[in-house]
């Protein structure tokens, strides 16, 4: 695992109403550096838009907590999936998730380079990011809740750590 959080560019959608039309949305690259540079971030990431447990849980608690992390002094918190952009979107739509920034890394890079890119295969999902949440501070990881089990093909997809209440409680204990 890094000490600081992979310089890479993800792929977005925007809005641009200029655009008109049915997809008045445009690509823009966002980095790594417009993310972390000079900001307190919290980061989780998860396995899949529109799975049971990140749409039941994950995300959504860490939704219904954000005031409660921007009070701790955090300026963004960013859910993080192996999904692209379009999936992204629409989960976030149908989420009503409306102060978490979904972010897509449809490549898997920035999982790959945080080393918890894993195989899935066993649910027919392919390359997907195992299940942690982080602290981070001006780009330095500060502190780090991954799931035990790590692994290709785990049986299991634990939800012990990664969860918005642990990574609150952290942060209210600094």
């Amino acid at each position: 695992m890094p000490n600081t959080v992979p310089n890479v560019v993800f792929k977005t959608r925007v809005r641009n109403d200029d655009l008109g039309g049915p997809n008045p949305f445009e690509w823009k690259d966002v980095s790594s550096e417009d993310l972390f540079k000079d900001k307190n971030v919290v980061v989780f990431s998860l396995p899949g838009a529109f799975t049971p447990t990140c749409s039941t849980s994950h995300l959504p608690r860490f939704e219904a907590l954000y005031n409660e992390f921007t009070a701790q002094g955090i300026d963004a918190v960013i859910c993080i999936s192996v999904n692209d952009a379009f999936v992204m979107y629409q989960w976030g739509k149908s989420q009503n998730a409306n102060n978490v920034f979904l972010l897509p890394d449809g490549n898997g890079d920035f999982t790959r380079q945080m080393g918890m890119l894993v195989k899935k295969d066993n649910l027919g999902f392919g390359m997907r990011s195992w299940r942690y949440a982080m602290h981070v501070e001006n780009g330095n990881i500060v502190k780090m809740f991954s799931e035990a089990g790590y692994q290709d093909d785990a049986p299991a997809d634990p939800f012990e750590v990664s969860d918005a209440d642990t990574m609150l409680n952290y942060l209210k204990a600094r």
